[in-house]
């Protein structure tokens, strides 16, 4: 029979022994990484592209998140994802990244904090005024900057991750920008980190738009990208060192020589964005209430239809549009303005299938032409990236246009046009628009090596070089670029510039970020009325009941100890 020091020995020899067990365990752990992601749709699970983009880091990186301090639970979501996100970055990149996160309204003295707003926003963040209600009636108002500032090597960059738009609810643009947060993050570390530095060209010499009329795009895409601007004179060659070149809102028509240039670009593996027309209207007619529609050809249709698609000249009215201030005047000397909607500025709609358009506001368009995409050539993928709505109806030059129209109520039974494609992707193996032709006069006697197939490249035709001109600030001699996509009179922001970048990124990218924003994540929402009349009945048991809990079990290994040793006699 074992004695009561017998017991008392082995007891302590039994602690002991799981002691050492737990130290030995927790000491091995420090050694290994094991992260199990157990979520349903892998929220915390990263891409193959960021572990390769983070593995490979060669510097260290610092990031400020200002999103921080009292804000709605809605946000501190947000923050938590972000977070999340960052701590995994930190553990894959050898903690070559380190990040902190800092509340912008942390100053005491409300002009230090107006000084802090401005530096934000003067460095790209966007603020956000948040106003919230409480239980008895009132309301408080906080600016609140959803992103954050990433450093390296003396270079800082801003980034966005909020997603707004005004078309889904506010739940679901919270949901849209956690989906977004690994793209959004990753490509500008991808961007700050790598070697070489792809270079665009925005192409001249046809009266594209001009440097200020892309001013806002140019800006924003010089995060990513280094920008040129140049005319091509028909020298073949030229391109060659562009990953893409724009063509930004053409008027002239392009020679042979020219065309002959960007084929064999394409050929070689070159991308385009093209935004094309073929309709003019002479705007500044229209601010004295009335202009004419001109058929304007580009003598580009032959090498477009050679690609897969067709540039209809022929204008879209769509009743899904922006609106335009008109001048109402009432009784004899009453002048008032008024927001009318303008069928000629039809807002296009993006396609939530495709990583360039998804999650995206709509696109304004103006005085827009329409696609088709043709030939069926195996070779050649086509997806359509932005089209009209249901109601529309297509206006063939010439046409007369008067701003009198928006004070008319159209007629719906005329819009039966259904949608009309205005953005396609073309991707894959293109035949030359010069196959077959004689073309020793076009490459100008030099020693070039003519190409009649591509190899595997994309582009993206738009029927509409307006999605990419943004408005002009004048004052005095001095001009500035408005935000692009951002209507001067409303203030609502459309998704131009997010589609343009989203399609430049996805034209120049080898790595397949892109597709990170086809990640969908599960809404899972609670019930507001609920959460409401439960709170008390919750709050007892998140509280009590883990106290509970512990004494029950404190009460039960009491019993069940005291009946064990009385059974043994000790």
């Amino acid at each position: 029979m074992q004695t009561k020091g017998d017991i008392k020995r082995k007891s302590l020899v039994g602690f002991i022994a799981i002691v050492a067990t737990v130290i030995l365990l927790a000491m091995l752990s420090s050694f290994l990484r094991i992260r199990l992601d157990l979520t349903e749709d892998k929220r915390f699970t990263l891409s193959k592209q960021s572990h390769e983009i983070l593995s490979d880091l060669k510097n260290d990186i610092y990031i400020q998140v200002w999103l921080d301090g009292d804000m709605p639970v809605e946000f501190k979501k947000l923050r938590r994802s972000v977070r999340e996100l960052l701590d995994e970055f930190r553990i894959l990149s050898g903690k070559r990244i380190d990040f902190e996160f800092i509340n912008p309204s942390a100053a005491g003295d409300v002009a230090q904090r107006e000084a802090q707003y401005t530096s934000l926003i003067g460095k790209g963040l966007n603020p956000i005024n948040i106003q919230s209600g409480d239980e008895e009636g009132g309301s408080s108002q906080k600016i609140i900057f959803p992103g954050m500032l990433v450093n390296y090597n003396g270079t800082e960059v801003p980034v966005n991750f909020l997603s707004n738009n005004p078309a889904v609810s506010p739940e679901q643009n919270l949901l849209h920008s956690i989906e977004g947060l690994e793209y959004e993050m990753i490509q500008t570390v991808a961007t700050l980190s790598a070697d070489t530095i792809y270079k665009i060209a925005f192409i001249e010499g046809h009266d594209e738009y001009s440097e200020i009329e892309t001013g806002d795009l140019t800006l924003n895409l010089a995060r990513f990208f280094t920008i040129d601007r140049g005319v091509i004179g028909g020298k073949p060659g030229i391109l060659d060192d562009y990953t893409a070149i724009i063509i930004a809102g053409p008027e002239k028509e392009f020679t042979e020589n020219d065309k002959f240039v960007i084929d064999q670009y394409i050929m070689n593996g070159g991308k385009v964005l093209w935004l094309l027309e073929e309709v003019y209207v002479d705007s500044d007619s229209l601010t004295l209430g009335r202009s004419t529609s001109i058929y304007r050809p580009l003598n580009l249709d032959d090498q477009l239809f050679r690609y897969g698609v067709r540039l209809n000249p022929i204008m879209v009215q769509d009743l899904d549009c922006s609106l335009i201030p008109l001048t109402i005047v009432t009784g004899e000397s009453n002048r008032q303005v008024v927001p009318s909607p303008w069928p000629w500025y039809p807002l296009l709609q993006p396609s939530s299938a495709h990583p360039v358009t998804r999650n995206i506001n709509k696109v304004r368009a103006q005085f827009a032409n329409y696609l088709d995409t043709v030939g069926l050539d195996p070779q050649i993928k086509k997806t359509v990236l932005l089209s009209t709505s249901p109601l529309t109806r297509l206006i063939s030059p010439p046409a007369e246009i008067s701003l009198e129209e928006a004070a008319v109520a159209p007629d719906e039974r005329a819009f039966s046009g259904g949608r009309l494609p205005v953005a396609v992707l073309l991707e894959g193996v293109f035949p030359s628009a010069f196959r077959n032709r004689i073309t020793d006069n076009l490459a100008g006697g030099s020693n070039i090596r003519v190409r009649n197939e591509s190899d595997p490249t994309k582009m993206i035709v738009i029927a509409d070089g307006d999605v990419i001109r943004n408005d002009i600030m004048r004052s005095g001699t001095s001009e500035a670029p408005y935000p692009l996509g951002q209507d001067r009179y409303t203030g609502q922001m459309f998704g131009n510039r997010d589609f343009l970048i989203n399609c430049l990124n996805y034209l120049a990218d080898d790595k397949g970020l892109l597709e990170l924003r086809s990640r969908e994540m599960k809404m899972r929402l609670l019930n507001r009325t609920k959460i409401r009349q439960e709170k008390t009945k919750w709050q007892v048991i998140n509280v009590a009941g883990p106290v509970v809990v512990v004494i029950l079990y404190g009460l039960a290994y009491s019993f069940f100890r005291k009946r064990k040793y009385a059974k043994s006699g000790v």
